[in-house]
C-alpha cells in the first residue's frame, strides 16, 4: 500500500475508487466499507484509495475535549488498512483552516483535482466541509460537474453491523476487551517500548516487562489484569498483563503497564513489543501481604494457562 502524507501539490493521475473517514479502529463497520471498495475494484480495475486525517478532526474542532483517546494510532491504522488490500491511503493534515473549506471547494480541489475520484463510496450520514454543511446529497448534486459516481452505504447496512468507534472505546474503558474484540473483528492491541522498572516482579517469581506507550493519545484499557498475547521479533507468545498502580507494593499512585511473558527469557529492554488483549481476568486488588499477592499471581497464571489450552483446542 502506498501511503501519502505530503499532500501539497499531490495528485493521483489514474481515476480511482475512494472513500473518506477517520477509520479509528478499522472495525467491522469500516471493514464492510473496505469490502465494497474491493468489490468495485474487481469490476472496474481501478485502484482503491482511502482519504483519512491526522490529527483526528475532533482534536482540532473540539480541543477542550482532552479525554479523546484513539483505538488505533495513525501507524496502526495504516497497517490495518494495508491488510484490507487498499492501494493508496492519503493522510491529509486536518487543521482549522482545512475545516473552513466549503463543501464545493473540497469536492473540486481535493476529491476531483488531487484525488481524481471516479467512484465515491460514502456513508449515508457522512458530513464534510465548513460547518459540516456537505452531505451525501451535496456529493450527488456535484457528481456530474466533476464526473464521478456516488455509491451510498445504506443505513440498513451500517445498523446491521451495530458497531462504532465510540462503542469500542466505551468497552475498553470498562475493561471489556472481549466485547471490543467482537466489534473490531480482531484483538485490540497496543505497541510500546520496554523500559526499566523496579524489577519487583523478579522477587515475586513473575518477572515483568514494563511497557511505555509511545503515543499519548492511544487508548489503554481500564485498570486490571488481562490475558494477552505478545509479539516480539515476529514471534508470538502469551502472558498476563497488569495495568494499575500496584497498590500492594507501591504508593506512588502511578499507573504502570507490566506483562509477564510465559516461557520467555530474551533481553528486550528498549525494544518494541505488541500486546494483544484476549480476556479480562480480574480487577486490581490491594493485598494485605506479599504472600497473598504471590498466591493470586499463581492463580492468575493458572487461569491464563487454562485459557491458552482452550485457544489451542479451537485453533
Amino acid at each position: 500500500m502506498l501511503t501519502v502524507r505530503h499532500t501539497e501539490n499531490f495528485r493521483i493521475e489514474k481515476p480511482c475508487i475512494l472513500t473518506i473517514g477517520t477509520f479509528d479502529g478499522v472495525h467491522l463497520g469500516h471493514q464492510k466499507i473496505l469490502k465494497k471498495l474491493n468489490e468495485l475494484k474487481q469490476k472496474t480495475g481501478l485502484n482503491t484509495v482511502i482519504l483519512t486525517f491526522d490529527p483526528h478532526p475532533r482534536k482540532v474542532l473540539f480541543p477542550e475535549q482532552k479525554d479523546l483517546k484513539l483505538i488505533t494510532t495513525t501507524d496502526e491504522k495504516l497497517a490495518l488498512l494495508a491488510q484490507n488490500n487498499i492501494d493508496v491511503t492519503v493522510v491529509y493534515p486536518f487543521s482549522k483552516t482545512f475545516a473552513q473549506m466549503d463543501a464545493k471547494s473540497f469536492i473540486r480541489d481535493i476529491l476531483s483535482k488531487s484525488l481524481n475520484v471516479k467512484y465515491l463510496i460514502i456513508g449515508y450520514d457522512h458530513k464534510f466541509g465548513k460547518d459540516r454543511d456537505g452531505d451525501i446529497n451535496t456529493l450527488k448534486n456535484y457528481s456530474k460537474e466533476f464526473t464521478y459516481e456516488v455509491e451510498e452505504i445504506r443505513v440498513q447496512d451500517i445498523e446491521n453491523i451495530n458497531v462504532s468507534s465510540s462503542k469500542i472505546r466505551h468497552a475498553l474503558e470498562k475493561g471489556n476487551v472481549e466485547l471490543a474484540n467482537k466489534y473490531l473483528g480482531f484483538e485490540f492491541f497496543m505497541n510500546g517500548t520496554v523500559v526499566k522498572g523496579k524489577q519487583l516482579g523478579r522477587t515475586l517469581g513473575y518477572p515483568t516487562a514494563n511497557l511505555q506507550i509511545d503515543e499519548i493519545d492511544k487508548m489503554i484499557p481500564t485498570i486490571g489484569v488481562y490475558f494477552v498475547s505478545v509479539q516480539f521479533d515476529k514471534e508470538n507468545y502469551h502472558g498476563m498483563l497488569s495495568i494499575g498502580k500496584n497498590p500492594t507494593t507501591d504508593n506512588d499512585g502511578v499507573v504502570k503497564i507490566e506483562v509477564n511473558i510465559f516461557n520467555f527469557d530474551k533481553d528486550i529492554y528498549n525494544k518494541n513489543i505488541k500486546i494483544s488483549f484476549i480476556k479480562h481476568l480480574r480487577d486490581e486488588v490491594k493485598f494485605e501481604t506479599i504472600e497473598l499477592l504471590k498466591a493470586q499471581l499463581k492463580l492468575d497464571k493458572a487461569n491464563c494457562q487454562k485459557l491458552l489450552e482452550e485457544l489451542k483446542q479451537h485453533a
